[in-house]
């Protein structure tokens, strides 16, 4: 059980309220292979949670291919998966679920997420649950994306909450660590083919899926 007096709980987006982890990858694939640069499929777990320009960063530093456009290439693949989620993302299991519980608890709600404004747009717009939320907080033009905490911040902030009275819905170990350095409660929800991880340990609740959130409402 929480131990704090919970009054706000904010999601992360990929992953979290969308099942679009699976369209980041194939992105981020198609893209990466048409520069030449060879990249795999559990490879691309690495990078997850990262802003899209940090995971270009991320691959250039370690596997650096001509002709070289930071911004160009992240544009790129966040166009790729805006156009994926549009024609076919799906909310994660029990999405509505979770956002009317928090409603009925009173609580407020939150998203904040590495991904840029208009991936953003797509998922709220294509999920239909833009009214949900009372602040909503992207990366994208900050210094830091996840896993620094300053999204995280931002969000308690535009919420008039403290963040040691939120808790932050994650999926990905580096936006764990992002809330966790923005001293919020913490629940991890990883894919199943991940979830016996060890690494998981460092959140305050490991769920299966936000069906289980209802527990900290109470």
């Amino acid at each position: 059980m929480v131990t704090i007096q919970l009054k706000a709980v904010i999601f992360d987006m990929d992953g979290v309220l969308i099942d679009s982890e699976p369209l980041w990858q194939l992105a981020e694939l198609d893209v990466f292979h048409a520069l030449g640069m060879p990249l795999t499929l559990e490879e691309t777990h690495l990078t997850t949670g990262l802003r899209v320009d940090q995971l270009v960063e991320y691959w250039y530093a370690r596997r650096p291919w001509h002709n070289y456009d930071k911004q160009a290439t992240a544009n790129a693949i966040a166009d790729s998966v805006v156009g994926r989620i549009l024609a076919e993302g799906q909310p994660m299991p029990h999405v509505l679920e979770a956002l009317q519980a928090c409603r009925a608890a009173g609580v407020k709600v939150g998203l904040a997420t590495s991904s840029p404004m208009n991936i953003v747009n797509a998922v709220l717009d294509s999920l239909k649950i833009r009214d949900c939320f009372d602040g909503i907080e992207s990366a994208e033009l900050l210094k830091y994306g996840k896993p620094h905490p300053e999204v995280y911040l931002n969000c308690a902030d535009s919420l008039g909450v403290p963040p040691a009275n939120c808790v932050a819905v994650e999926d990905s170990f580096n936006g764990l660590i992002a809330a966790r350095a923005a001293n919020m409660q913490t629940v991890v929800i990883p894919a199943a083919d991940q979830a016996e991880q060890a690494r998981w340990a460092a959140a305050h609740h490991q769920f299966s899926s936000l069906a289980e959130l209802k527990s900290l409402l109470v």
